[in-house]
């Protein structure tokens, strides 16, 4: 993926079920549900880029899901 500005971040109550809005494709992509801290800690990142209006590196897998965020 590239670099790109997070329009929106969405989770829900249920288990591993993170969401983020990318400006780069304009879609909503899921954090990789595969690993319970990963998806925490690339939600934090991603409303940390949210909250401070800075671009995140986002990396998606064969299927879109989020698997690494870094700024």
């Amino acid at each position: 993926m590239a670099w790109t500005t997070i329009n929106q971040t969405y989770a829900t109550p249920q288990h591993k079920n993170a969401w983020a809005h990318l400006a780069s494709v304009n879609a909503w992509r899921r954090v990789n549900p595969d690993q319970p801290d990963g998806v925490t800690n690339v939600l934090v990142l991603l409303a940390l880029a949210k909250a401070t209006n800075k671009q995140a590196f986002v990396s998606t897998d064969a299927a879109n899901n989020i698997v690494n965020v870094y700024f």
